[in-house]
């Protein structure tokens, strides 16, 4: 069993399926006084990011936080990094420090690999996006999020769904997660993208490639946009923005010509007035201040799972199944009630 998350391609239908199970669970502390559980008390988890990212590193901050754990926040800026302290030198520092978990977002496609299969720290490593390769707790709460409104209450996969993705697939991590997760999933992906930004080698994924958004739209279930990634690109892929919007922005007429339950899905931040309009982002159709509160549910269950912070002889949690064979295995028991007053 494998104690690390570095690839949605690591993960089988039944490891997914049994982490959006446990974030499902664990996304009703939501709705309590105190949202928090004991359940990683005197655990230590470090978020090491090597690249600048609100969302990610406060959601799983939060994500630490609710389930008890310590939570170490180290940033490349203004540490040792910057002073040219290797990635090895830092990973043995972080293991002298008793680190439990790792979370590293990194500029360089492999960082988390090499870190979970060196050697340098004891703990897990948890991949929070690696260059143009992959970001796989995106794609979790991106499923979960799709999961919620499609197959409500079936607790399975997204079997016979069609998700489309819409944008910069080249520079896009989120996109290669997606892919290879929401296949797992049982769902048929199409990308949809300027010939210019689709990857060499996509004929290899598991997926579609459409150059018309407009053909794929109806029958979407649900149309994810990504943000043209500018700060990632050394040549011109397009024209002009203006010409990027008309061909494959997302606005209030492309909108309506999708299924009235499709939904609009977007990882952010947002580049308003060119993926997507300001009338579609603030639309009720779309999810994406949704995704982001999803996302702390997402990255408690993945830390529970990887740490499993239950003490032996403590109550399971009600519906949080166990599954020996998962490359996240399960504790075999957890406590879910709220921490002392």
């Amino acid at each position: 069993m494998k104690r690390h998350l570095i690839s949605a391609a690591d993960l089988s239908r039944d490891d997914a399926v049994l982490i959006l199970d446990t974030a499902e669970e664990l996304a009703r502390i939501a709705d309590r006084p105190i949202k928090k559980l004991p359940t990683l008390r005197g655990r230590t988890v470090v978020n090491l990011f090597y690249e600048d990212s609100t969302r990610t590193r406060i959601s799983f901050e939060a994500a630490a936080k609710r389930l008890s754990a310590d939570v170490i926040n180290f940033s490349a800026k203004g540490s040792s990094v910057s002073k040219g302290e290797s990635l090895k030198d830092t990973a043995l520092t972080l293991e002298a420090m008793g680190a439990d978990a790792v979370v590293i977002r990194h500029h360089d496609s492999g960082a988390p690999h090499r870190l979970a299969t060196s050697g340098w720290i004891n703990g897990s490593v948890v991949n929070a996006g690696d260059g143009t390769h992959e970001h796989p707790t995106q794609a979790l709460l991106d499923a979960f999020t799709m999961r919620r409104h499609l197959e409500p209450g079936t607790g399975g996969g997204l079997d016979g769904r069609r998700i489309t993705v819409v944008g910069d697939i080249l520079h896009s991590r989120v996109a290669r997660s997606n892919v290879l997760l929401l296949h797992t999933l049982g769902a048929q992906v199409t990308l949809v993208a300027p010939p210019t930004l689709v990857p060499v080698g996509v004929a290899t994924w598991p997926c579609e490639v459409s150059y018309d958004l407009d053909t794929v739209l109806p029958k979407s279930d649900a149309v994810m946009m990504l943000r043209v990634q500018r700060e990632r690109m050394n040549a011109a892929f397009f024209p002009t923005e203006r010409e990027y919007a008309r061909r494959y922005g997302l606005d209030g007429d492309r909108m309506a010509r999708m299924p009235e339950h499709a939904l609009v899905m977007h990882p952010g931040p947002m580049n308003r007035g060119m993926e997507i309009t300001a009338e579609v982002a603030d639309s009720p159709r779309c999810t994406a201040v949704e995704q982001v509160a999803n996302g702390v549910s997402i990255r408690m269950a993945v830390l529970y799972l990887l740490l499993g912070g239950a003490s032996p002889g403590e109550a399971p949690a009600a519906g949080t199944s166990t599954a020996p064979s998962a490359t996240l295995s399960a504790p075999t028991t957890a406590r879910t009630e709220e921490t002392d007053r």
